[in-house]
């Protein structure tokens, strides 16, 4: 049979640290056109991954103009995925887009049309989702074993984590800092355990008090010095959200923040019947014969800053492409719907707006 074959738009982290290994890793695909407006990284990219005369080029026009190619994977900075996603989705491509859906909502319901209209597939890259023990958690709360969730909290907490590489500190090409970047994750996890994409209203505030003012030699970050100069985002943002059926959910999102209580992509859950958490390994606790109870599923789940190394189930990322690619062939459903990733967008932007004017957004 035939192999699928790939484009690439950015050659940057994201591609080399997650999608470039899982396709390598595939024996149904075959990488055929890299683009990069850095054409070097194009160029490694195809000389590690690509098949022999792969294309290079800076400009994705030139990439979704290859009829062969089938798929594309949108790995840009986040301001860019609508544009590439619907051009890439008219040229009659089957898209993977990475995390975030989009910088503003608007953008996001865009690339909805896009997709309708073109009536290929479109998905995002949430590959949390795909850990051992967020799919051991999903399982739990489709059986109804934690009851009707009312209140959770998702957690993307870094005591000082801010990435000091690409272009994560560009507000113009980003859209944002933690709260867009990692607390999109904990924020999907939660909703999709919830089951409940029905938001009311939001409050929410963001600081920039860390990221703008510690010079060298005072700053303690994973990932080296920052530059002061060049930040431009929120260094923490925290939301409260209220669903239509009344269920709360509170969002807390730093790179750099002065507390011990860190986690990231990880969500904490109550409900009528019990409570779960990803705090120390995935744990449920509940009642049994009038006792407190804490329950530890053996998950083999290892955890990571960006993306897990998951357990006996497999690498979370070749859970995403081993979904994406049966969908491709018509062996299978999504996972990742991007209805529920525009509901992500949708709330996340509603944070940064009533950090703006200190006032709740209400949703229509």
């Amino acid at each position: 049979m035939s192999k699928i074959k790939v484009g690439i738009i950015g050659c940057g982290g994201i591609a080399n640290q997650k999608h470039l290994p899982a396709l390598s890793r595939r024996t149904d695909v075959e990488i055929v056109a890299f683009c990069d407006i850095i054409e070097e990284r194009a160029v490694k990219a195809a000389k590690e991954y690509g098949v022999p005369g792969a294309l290079v080029c800076t400009d994705y026009k030139e990439l979704i103009a290859i009829p062969e190619i089938e798929t594309v994977h949108v790995l840009t900075p986040n301001v860019s995925h609508c544009e590439l996603t619907c051009a890439a989705l008219d040229a009659g491509k089957h898209v993977i887009c990475e995390k975030p859906m989009a910088a503003t909502p608007d953008d996001a319901k865009k690339m909805i049309e896009a997709r309708d209209r073109s009536g290929k597939l479109l998905t995002i890259g949430y590959q949390n989702r795909y850990r051992q023990d967020s799919l051991t958690l999903k399982s739990i709360c489709e059986a109804g074993g934690l009851g009707e969730i009312y209140y959770a909290r998702a957690h993307a907490i870094r005591r000082r984590a801010v990435p000091t590489w690409g272009v994560f500190p560009n507000k113009a090409l980003q859209g944002g800092g933690p709260l867009i970047d990692i607390g999109t994750h904990a924020l999907d996890l939660t909703l999709w355990m919830m089951d409940n994409y029905k938001p009311k209203s939001v409050m929410g505030v963001s600081f920039e008090k860390l990221g703008r003012t510690l010079g060298k030699g005072e700053q303690g970050n994973a990932f080296g010095n920052w530059d002061p100069e060049t930040y431009e985002v929120e260094d923490s943002a925290f939301g409260f959200i209220t669903m239509e059926n009344g269920a709360v959910i509170y969002l807390e999102a730093a790179w750099a923040l002065n507390s011990l209580d860190i986690d990231e992509a990880k969500t904490s859950l109550s409900g009528t019947k019990a409570g779960a958490d990803m705090r120390d390994g995935l744990r449920i606790n509940h009642v049994v014969f009038d006792k407190l109870a804490i329950d530890k599923p053996e998950c083999n789940a290892a955890g990571g800053v960006a993306f897990f190394e998951g357990g006996a189930g497999g690498r979370p990322e070749d859970i995403e492409a081993d979904i994406f690619y049966k969908a491709v062939k018509g062996e299978g459903e999504l996972v990742v719907k991007p209805e529920q990733a525009y509901v992500v967008t949708q709330i996340l932007d509603a944070i940064y707006q009533s950090s703006k004017t200190g006032k709740a957004v209400y949703f229509d």
